[in-house]
């Protein structure tokens, strides 16, 4: 199969590339540096021009597709709403050019946007008040195309994907622990964040573009959820610096823009997902991932 990957350079999109590869498909990636073109040939990959800002480069790349994997996302936390509906644009514009075809189209969504406090199945609904109800939008316009001769599916991907190479949440912990000489977390720190390798993700994209059915919503989560207290021990150990309590109050103060990401408490269920497509993740769990030394090499 010939898949057309936007994001193809990213942290989660590379692992997908080399996946795909190595099962025996052909991937054309979406650049819209000639860093990124490289990168891309360096992997054995097909370079495609464009961006997500070039709708019509989208259009061409589905177009020259058996499949596409749509990963390509602008985090821009300053302004959520605008990149929200830049994406559900490109989902729309990715869905016009397989329609009718039977296609397969896999788009990426988040987890963040589910009810806390409780396990979270792949059939719940969103919760529109939550701070990644951004995302919503996207998961509609995706879900609608299955009607249209789309095989759509949607991939949530936890909060945190972990793995050599991580740019999230989690080497960011470990920057502000750095600077503010302490590891902390919220109360009690029971608080918690579903979690998946990146090449486990990359293997459920991968299954979910050769098997998934129409209007299908996957959890890609290897751990259900995994205590912010937890993550907060490993990084004070590692950097010799003590693991503190803050309180609500104080968690802007310590943790500024990540402060909403580390009060969350959400849990997600993959079993309807492993048992649908076989899905058996297989890399290290998020805290024997982050007790490795890559993740405070590159953040020193």
């Amino acid at each position: 199969m010939r898949v057309f990957v936007t994001g193809a350079t990213g942290f989660v999109g590379t692992a997908i590339v080399r996946e795909l590869i190595e099962a025996g498909h052909e991937v054309l990636g979406l650049a819209r540096s000639n860093e990124a073109a490289a990168a891309l040939a360096a992997e054995g990959a097909s370079v495609h021009r464009g961006s997500l800002e070039d709708p019509d480069s989208l259009k061409r790349g589905a177009e020259a597709a058996d499949g596409v994997i749509h990963t390509a996302f602008s985090h821009n936390f300053s302004d959520l709403t605008t990149v929200g509906e830049q994406d559900r644009l490109a989902i729309e514009t990715l869905g016009a050019a397989l329609a009718g075809t039977d296609r397969p189209l896999v788009v990426t969504s988040v987890m963040g946007h589910l009810a806390q406090g409780r396990l979270a199945m792949e059939e719940d609904a969103p919760d529109r008040g939550s701070a990644a109800a951004h995302r919503i939008a996207s998961e509609e316009a995706a879900l609608s195309l299955a009607s249209r001769g789309v095989r759509v599916s949607v991939m949530r991907l936890p909060l945190s994907v972990h793995g050599e190479g991580d740019r999230g949440f989690l080497p960011a912990l470990i920057q502000i622990a750095r600077s503010k000489g302490a590891a902390a977390y919220i109360g009690e720190g029971a608080n918690r964040w579903p979690a998946v390798h990146r090449l486990d993700a990359a293997r459920l994209y991968r299954l979910a573009l050769e098997a998934a059915p129409a209007g299908t919503i996957l959890h890609a989560a290897a751990e259900e959820g995994v205590p912010i207290r937890d993550i907060a021990s490993v990084i004070g150990a590692r950097l010799g610096v003590p693991v503190v309590s803050k309180t609500p109050e104080e968690a802007a103060g310590h943790f500024g823009w990540l402060a909403h990401f580390v009060t969350a408490d959400i849990t997600a269920s993959s079993a309807l997902t492993r048992s649908r497509l076989g899905w058996n993740p297989d890399q290290p769990g998020l805290i024997s991932d982050l007790d490795r030394e890559h993740y405070f090499s590159i953040n020193k």
